[in-house]
């Protein structure tokens, strides 16, 4: 098999194109987080309104947003063009399940955080990682309405 025969394959297999997908949007989420938690909010807690939050809640916040925006713009264009949902239904519904996600991120981080001591850019890696096969599924029956009769079709 040639190189460009295995490149094809590889580029036309929908599982690779959401790990790729989902590894630019988790890049660019950690690199924001480690800038923001390491050179843009150097305070431990920032007072918002009627909340106190660590560094390291907000910088999630911010760098979690930015990740999931690039995410859904290269899923919904590289991934999974062939949904007929509109463009507005599709990003309302991934930053729903990235929102769900987002909470379930800040829980692990903490518990990786305070209760395992781990370096807080090494616990957001390691809590991405623990949750980002749910996604792909969760995206692709729920964000974008693929269903698996769809899949069998367009096999066919």
């Amino acid at each position: 098999m040639t190189d460009i025969t295995l490149g094809n394959k590889l580029i036309s297999n929908q599982v690779i194109r959401f790990v790729f997908s989902a590894g630019i949007g988790f890049l660019v989420d950690i690199s924001a987080f480690y800038l923001f938690y390491h050179n843009f909010l150097v305070q431990k807690t920032y007072h918002l309104v009627f909340f106190t939050l660590r560094n390291s809640t907000l910088s999630l916040a911010i760098s979690f947003f930015m990740g999931v925006v690039v995410n859904f713009l290269i899923t919904r264009y590289f991934v999974f063009s062939e949904s007929r949902s509109s463009p507005s239904k599709q990003f309302f519904r991934f930053v729903s399940v990235a929102v769900i996600g987002f909470f379930a991120n800040l829980a692990v981080l903490k518990f990786f955080i305070q209760d395992m001591h781990m370096y807080p850019p090494v616990a957001r890696i390691t809590a991405a990682l623990s949750l980002f096969f749910a996604s792909y599924f969760v995206h692709k029956f729920f964000s974008f309405s693929l269903s698996l009769r769809h899949q069998i079709e367009n096999n066919k």
